[in-house]
C-alpha cells in the first residue's frame, strides 16, 4: 500500500502550497492570491465577479476574467499533480475550495484558538498573514488576521500571568509591545508582568510610555481598566501579587572569537547580568576605550558552551579611523562564510543574504559578536530571526531604537574593579602603596585603557614606585584629565625620535602602516622607522594586529592627532604611496609602462619590489590606506595616483575603490585645474562598464570626449562606448566607435591599446557574420599582445577567440582557447575575467552536466568579484543546462536569477531569458 500524499496550505505567513513538504512549481504570485482568497472562504461558492473584485477592486484590467481563468487552471493543474484535484470544485455560481481538516493553517488556527490551545495556534504563524501576495483584498484581510493573532496572544498571556509565569514572559512581552505599541491590553500585560517581577519603577515607566504614545499618535487617554491597573501598581495593591508559579513554565521554543585576555578584571555586575540575560540581542555601549569589546569577547568565551553550533565575530569598523563601516552585504557575507556557507551559495543582494543568514541560524544555537557598530540601522539586517542565537553588539552609541534588544551601558570601572585590574598587571608593588594606587586610578579616570597603559609603564620600570607614577600624572592634571593624563605620561617616557614618530602617526589617514610607510612619513631610513615602531609597540602606544603592520587604539590616535603638526609628512606619505604604487604596477603590468610616463621619478630611491607576488601583496595590504590618504590627504598627486593605481584596481575588481579614487581625481581636477579631468572621466567610464552600470559608463565616456582628451584617453573613451554599444547589441554604433578608437591607437603607436580594441572589434565583426575578418583581427591582436608582453591581453584575446570559434561551429577549438585563457587569468590572480573564460568554456561544452560544473565555477568567481554581467551569464547557462538535464525547478530558479540581473543591466538578454522561463514553466 503506497504512502499518502500530504497536501498543506499556509496563509499565516508567505502563501504556499506544499506537497510532502516541497513547493511544486507552476504557481505564480497571482495564482497564490486567488488560491488564498478561495481558501479563506472555504466551503463557500465564489463567483468569478467576486474574485475579480477581490483581486483588483475598481481598477480592473480588460484581461481580468481571462487572468482569473488562467489562475484557476494553473491551481487545478498543480492540485491534480498532487493527487488533490477534488479540493477545488466548479459550481454554477463559481468556485468552491473544500480543503480537508488540518490542511489550511488559518482554519487550524481558528480551531485551536476555539479549543484554548493558544500556544499551538500561535506556533502556526510564520510571518504576517498573506505576507508575499498582492491583491486588492489583501490589506484588509491581513489586518483582520493579524488582529486575531494578537487577540489570541493576549488571551494566552492573560492565562500564563494568572499561572504565575510573569518572569518567563517578560522578554517576549516587551518584544510584542515594541512592535504593537498602541495595543492597550498588551501594554497592560507588560505593566503587570513587570510589577509582579518586582520591577515597579519599570512597570510605571512602561505605563507612562504607553500613555505618551497613545496621546501622540491618537490624541487619546488609556481606558478605565488600564488606568485602574496603573493606579494599583503605584499603590502596590496586594491584589496584583502573583499566584504561585505552576509546576512548569510555558514551552519555549567553527569558533572565530578573538583571544580572551588573561588579566580580565572587574565588570562583575555586567558579567552577572549578561550571563543571566535571556534576550537574543544584547547591546553593549559606552565611550571609546571603556572596554566594550574586551567585555563582549570575555562574555562570549564564558557563554560559549551554551552555543554548541558556533561562535562568530566581526568588526564592523564603524569608528575605525580612515575606514568606512562594513556594510550589511559585506558583513553578511563574512558571517555566512564563518558559518561554513560556500561562496557559491551566498547571494548577491543584501536582502537575499539576510534571508539566507536567518535561514542558516534557524534551529541552531550560535553566539555572534557584532563589534564596533555605528547605529541600529547598521546592525538590523544582521539580526537573526526566531532561533537560539545570542547576538552581542558593541557600539559607542546607545542603540535605543533596536527593537527587542536589551541594552547594557558600560561605565568606567568601580574603585575595587579598577584596583584589581591595576594589581593584576603591576603585581606586588600595588599592594605596598594602596593610597598611591587609588590616586593613580583617579587620575586615569578609572578608564580601563588608561589604567592598562599606566600600569604597563610601571611594570616595565622596576625602580619606579606607584607614588612616583602618581606624581608624574598629577603634574599634568590642570592641562589634561583622565585618559589624556595617562597618555601624556606614556608619551613623555618616549625619547625625542619616538615622540616625533608618535605625533606623525596621528596624521596618517589610513588604518595602519608598515615600516616603509612610516619611514616616508618621518623622512628617515626604514630600519630606523621600524625600530621606533617597535619601541612604541613595547610602550603600548601602538598595536600590532598582524605582523609588520602597526596601528593605534582609537583614543591613542586621537591623542596623537591632538599633538601633531604636519611638517609635510602627509605629502611625503602620499608621494611614497604614489611611487611605490608605480613600482608595483611596473612589476605587474610591464606592458603598459608608457601609460605611466607622466608620473615623475621619486626624489629619493624607493625600495625595489622583487617579484609579482611581493607587488601584489603590498598593493593588497595598502590599498585601503592609499585610498584613505588620497581622500583625506593633500590635494596634490591625486591625478597621478589614479593613473598609477588604475590597472591594479581594475584587474583585481576593486571597483568601489576605483570609483572613489577616480571621482576624487575628477573633482579636484575641476577645482584645481590639474589637467586630469579627461583621464578621470575615462577611468570612471571604464569602471562603470566593468560593473555593468552602462548608463553611467556611456555618460562619462561622452563627457570625456567633450573634455578635450589626449588621443590615448580619447581612444579609451571610444573603446568604452564601443563596449557599451556591443553589450546592448547596437552593433553598427559599436563598430563605428571601435574603428575610431583603432585609428587613434595606431596614430599614437599605442600597441597595447590597439591590440585591445582589435579584440573587441572582432566580436562585432563576428556578430555581423564576417568570420574571416573577425579571425584576422583576433590573430593580429594576439600577436600584438605577445609582442608587448601583455599576458592579460593575451588571455582576453584567447577568450574572445573561443567565443568566435564556438559561433563558427568549432566547439573543441573554442574550449581549448577558453582553457588557455582561464589558465592565464588564474596565474594573474584575475578572478573577474577568469569567470568570463569559465562561462565561455561551459557554453562550448556540448554536455549539460559538464556545463553545470563549469558555469557553477564561473558563478563562484563572479560572486566573489561582484561581476554582475558574468553572474547573469552563469545563471543563464545554468538554467539551460539544468533544463537539458531534466531539472526543471533548478532551471527556473537560475532563469529567474539571470532575468533579475539582466534586467538590472538593461540588456537584450532579459527578453530571451523571459521567453525561456515561459517555455520552461
Amino acid at each position: 500500500m503506497g504512502e499518502t500524499t500530504v497536501v498543506r496550505f499556509t496563509l499565516l505567513g508567505p502563501v504556499q502550497l506544499t506537497v510532502d513538504g516541497s513547493s511544486p512549481p507552476g504557481i505564480a504570485p497571482r495564482h497564490r492570491a486567488v488560491l488564498a482568497y478561495l481558501l479563506l472562504n472555504a466551503g463557500r461558492s465564489i463567483s468569478i465577479e467576486r474574485l475579480i473584485d477581490a483581486m483588483w477592486g475598481y481598477d480592473q484590467p480588460d484581461t481580468a476574467r481571462s487572468q482569473i481563468h488562467a489562475s484557476i487552471t494553473a491551481i487545478r493543474k498543480v492540485l491534480r499533480g498532487a493527487g488533490a484535484g477534488h479540493l477545488l470544485e466548479t459550481r454554477a455560481g463559481g468556485y468552491v475550495a473544500r480543503p480537508e481538516p488540518g490542511q489550511v493553517d488559518a482554519l487550524e488556527f481558528t480551531e485551536l484558538v476555539a479549543a484554548g490551545r493558544l500556544r499551538e495556534a500561535l506556533a502556526l504563524w510564520g510571518g504576517e498573514a498573506l505576507e508575499d501576495v498582492h491583491a486588492h483584498y489583501v490589506s484588509g484581510v491581513r489586518e483582520l488576521w493579524n488582529d486575531r493573532r494578537l487577540s489570541a496572544y493576549e488571551r494566552l498571556v492573560e492565562g500564563e500571568l494568572a499561572a504565575g509565569w510573569h518572569a518567563e514572559l517578560l522578554d517576549e512581552l516587551a518584544a510584542q509591545v515594541s512592535v504593537n505599541p498602541l495595543r492597550e491590553k498588551l501594554n497592560g500585560h507588560l505593566v503587570l508582568a513587570l510589577h509582579r517581577a518586582g520591577r515597579q519603577a519599570d512597570a510605571l515607566a512602561a505605563a507612562r510610555a504607553y500613555r505618551a504614545a497613545l496621546a501622540e499618535e491618537q490624541g487619546l487617554d488609556p481606558g478605565h481598566a488600564f488606568t485602574e491597573l496603573e493606579r494599583a501598581v503605584l499603590a502596590d495593591d496586594p491584589d496584583l501579587r502573583p499566584a504561585e508559579p505552576a509546576a512548569s513554565g510555558p514551552p519555549r521554543r567553527s569558533t572565530f572569537l578573538p583571544y580572551d585576555i588573561p588579566d580580565f578584571s572587574g565588570r562583575t555586575a555586567e558579567l552577572e547580568r549578561l550571563a543571566d540575560e535571556r534576550s537574543p540581542v544584547v547591546t553593549i555601549d559606552g565611550m571609546a576605550g571603556i572596554g566594550k569589546t574586551t567585555l563582549a569577547v570575555h562574555v562570549a568565551h564564558r557563554l560559549a558552551d551554551r552555543f554548541p553550533d558556533g561562535h562568530l565575530f566581526i568588526d564592523l569598523q564603524a569608528h575605525t579611523a580612515g575606514r568606512e563601516p562594513i556594510d550589511a552585504a559585506a558583513a553578511l557575507e563574512a558571517l555566512l562564510r564563518q558559518l561554513g556557507v560556500p561562496a557559491d551559495r551566498i547571494p548577491v543582494t543584501p536582502a537575499e543574504r539576510g534571508a539566507l543568514w536567518r535561514a542558516e541560524l534557524a534551529g541552531r544555537r550560535v553566539l555572534v559578536v557584532l563589534d564596533n557598530a555605528f547605529d541600529a540601522e547598521h546592525v538590523r539586517p544582521l539580526l537573526p530571526g526566531h532561533s537560539g542565537t545570542l547576538v552581542l553588539i558593541t557600539s559607542r552609541r546607545r542603540l535605543v531604537d533596536l527593537e527587542g534588544a536589551q541594552a547594557l551601558s558600560v561605565d568606567v570601572l568601580g574603585e575595587q574593579e579598577a584596583a584589581g585590574l591595576f594589581e593584576r598587571i603591576v603585581g606586588d608593588r600595588a599592594h605596598q602603596e594602596p593610597e598611591a594606587v587609588r590616586e593613580v586610578l583617579g587620575l586615569c579616570g578609572h578608564l580601563p585603557l588608561a589604567i592598562r597603559i599606566s600600569a604597563a609603564r610601571l611594570q616595565h620600570r622596576p625602580r619606579w614606585t606607584v607614588s612616583f607614577l602618581a606624581g608624574r600624572l598629577r603634574d599634568h592634571r590642570r592641562l589634561l584629565d583622565g585618559v589624556s593624563a595617562a597618555f601624556t605620561v606614556s608619551y613623555e617616557q618616549l625619547d625625542e625620535a619616538e615622540q616625533r614618530m608618535f605625533r606623525l602617526l596621528g596624521l596618517v589617514p589610513g588604518r595602519d602602516i608598515d615600516p616603509c610607510g612610516a619611514a616616508a612619513l618621518a623622512g628617515i631610513a626604514e630600519d630606523e622607522a621600524e625600530e621606533l615602531l617597535e619601541e612604541l609597540l613595547d610602550a603600548h602606544m601602538l598595536l600590532q594586529l598582524e605582523p609588520g603592520r602597526y596601528t593605534f587604539h582609537d583614543l591613542l590616535r586621537e591623542h596623537a592627532r591632538s599633538l601633531a603638526e604636519d611638517d609635510g609628512a602627509c605629502l611625503r606619505l602620499l608621494g611614497y604611496y604614489l611611487h611605490r604604487s608605480r613600482a608595483a604596477m611596473d612589476r605587474l603590468f610591464p606592458d603598459s609602462l608608457s601609460h605611466r610616463e607622466g608620473i615623475p621619478e621619486p626624489a629619493t630611491p624607493i625600495a625595489p619590489i622583487r617579484d609579482d607576488a611581493e607587488a601584489l601583496a603590498w598593493l593588497d595590504a595598502e590599498r585601503a590606506n592609499i585610498i584613505a590618504t588620497a581622500v583625506h590627504g593633500p590635494e596634490i598627486c591625486v591625478g597621478m595616483l589614479g593613473l598609477a593605481m588604475r590597472p591594479y584596481l581594475d584587474r583585481q575588481a576593486h571597483h568601489d575603490d576605483a570609483l572613489t579614487l577616480h571621482t576624487l581625481v575628477l573633482r579636484r581636477s575641476r577645482t584645481l585645474g590639474s589637467g586630469f579631468e579627461a583621464q578621470a572621466l575615462t577611468d570612471l567610464a571604464w569602471t562603470y562598464w566593468r560593473m555593468g552600470e552602462y548608463e553611467h559608463a556611456e555618460r562619462h565616456a561622452h563627457e570625456a570626449l567633450d573634455a578635450g582628451p589626449t588621443p590615448r584617453e580619447q581612444a579609451r573613451a571610444l573603446l568604452t562606448l564601443g563596449n557599451v554599444a556591443l553589450r546592448q547589441r547596437q552593433d553598427a554604433q559599436a563598430e563605428r566607435h571601435l574603428k575610431q578608437a583603432l585609428d587613434l591607437t595606431r596614430i599614437g603607436a599605442d600597441t597595447w591599446a590597439e591590440a585591445h580594441v582589435l579584440g573587441i572589434l572582432a566580436l562585432v565583426l563576428d556578430r555581423a557574420d564576417r568570420p574571416e575578418e573577425a579571425r584576422r583581427h583576433l590573430d593580429l591582436a594576439l600577436a600584438l599582445h605577445r609582442k608587448v608582453g601583455n599576458p592579460a591581453g593575451e588571455a582576453m584575446t584567447l577568450n574572445l577567440l573561443g567565443v568566435v570559434l564556438r559561433h563558427q561551429g568549432e566547439p573543441a577549438q573554442a574550449r581549448t582557447r577558453h582553457e588557455q585563457a582561464a589558465a592565464l587569468y588564474r596565474a594573474l590572480g584575475n578572478n573577474t575575467d577568469e569567470a568570463a573564460a569559465l562561462n565561455g568554456l561551459a557554453e562550448a561544452a556540448g554536455d549539460p552536466a559538464l556545463a553545470v560544473e563549469e558555469h557553477t565555477a564561473a558563478l563562484a568567481l563572479a560572486d566573489l568579484t561582484r561581476n554582475r554581467p558574468e553572474q547573469a551569464r552563469a545563471h543563464d547557462g545554468l538554467a539551460r543546462a539544468c533544463l537539458a538535464l531534466g531539472r526543471a525547478e533548478q532551471a527556473v530558479e537560475h532563469g529567474r536569477l539571470a532575468l533579475g540581473l539582466y534586467g538590472e543591466l538593461g540588456v537584450p538578454e532579459a527578453e530571451e531569458v523571459r521567453a525561456f522561463l515561459e517555455r520552461a514553466s
